[in-house]
């Protein structure tokens, strides 16, 4: 989980496409001995509606003595199916993830990685506690400094150096590269001409990756625009996979294509659910949602019945 997604901040649509294009992690750990990097083949089946289609990001690093690196792409791994919760109780999720890891992984390898994600889900439950407790909110240079603090601890306790570096060296530097500017936006002694210098050599010193994260959701969403005029256009489907291909890739176009699809059906599905619930009693209405829209679908339905479709 990201901190700037758990303490910052977030967005919808444009965040499913994001999880697509930019899941890909950074920082990398240094074993003793070269390993070599195995990627998880998608089962037959999806695990979840919400990952039909897909491919499971990240990839599993192993070294010669069956050792696993953990790392932000072991981690990317995990997510994916974690992001299921919901779909699927934490319980089978976890037992899915295993399932995949003793499928891909020979047995050593596989309970090294199993451990990893033990480690992992106690760390996603001591961050929940984290969050849940009082004296970290706030949206001052202060209160960031003591969330980034107590979240340091937190990971002291499940991750060594090596791999707090590896899992969340971007997230740290994205989380410094803020902190900063919220210093130079309180510093009442700065002119607003100074704020903008040196608010401006900041934007000079990101390190690339960190530039094109922050450039990312500009461009994704300049993708998405473009998409939609070339279908107002009469563009066929086609050529607006050719356009995201020479943009992102075949692979991410394809994978954009397939969120096109479940979007397309998910509005199909709330119209259909919005024509037949007309006319009918508050409990019929209540019956029909249960019927047409899982649990955690039915929190999405507010804003479509309040006529913003």
């Amino acid at each position: 989980m990201s901190l700037r997604a758990t303490f910052i901040g977030g967005a919808a649509f444009t965040a499913a496409v994001a999880a697509v294009l930019w899941m890909a992690a950074f920082g990398q750990g240094e074993p003793s001995a070269a390993p070599s990097a195995v990627a998880v083949a998608p089962p037959a089946r999806a695990f979840a509606p919400s990952l039909e289609g897909t491919r499971p990001d990240g990839a599993i690093r192993v070294a010669p003595d069956d050792g696993i690196v953990v790392d932000a792409q072991l981690i990317a791994l995990f997510e994916y199916y974690l992001s299921t919760v919901g779909e699927r109780s934490p319980s089978e999720v976890q037992a899915q993830v295993e399932r995949e890891l003793d499928r891909t992984l020979r047995p050593a390898a596989a309970d090294a990685a199993k451990r990893a994600l033990a480690r992992y889900l106690a760390y996603k439950r001591a961050l929940a506690t984290l969050e849940a407790g009082p004296g970290l909110a706030g949206p001052d240079a202060a209160s960031l400094v003591r969330r980034l603090d107590a979240l340091a601890r937190v990971r002291a306790q499940f991750f060594t150096k090596a791999e707090i570096a590896a899992i969340f060296g971007q997230e740290d530097a994205a989380n410094a590269d803020a902190l900063a500017r919220m210093r130079i936006r309180e510093d009442q002694s700065l002119t607003a001409q100074q704020r903008e210098e040196r608010l401006a050599v900041l934007d000079a010193s990101l390190p690339a990756g960190l530039r094109e994260e922050r450039e990312a959701p500009l461009r994704i969403a300049r993708l998405q625009q473009e998409a939609e005029r070339m279908r107002a256009a009469g563009a066929a489907e086609e050529e607006i996979f050719r356009m995201r291909a020479e943009a992102f890739g075949a692979d991410a176009a394809g994978r954009l294509a397939e969120v096109d699809r479940e979007e397309a059906a998910w509005r199909q599905r709330v119209g259909a659910y919005l024509a037949q619930r007309k006319g009918l009693s508050d409990a019929a209405v209540s019956a029909l949602r249960s019927r047409m829209f899982s649990e955690e679908e039915q929190r999405r339905l507010p804003v479509y019945e309040s006529g913003q479709m």
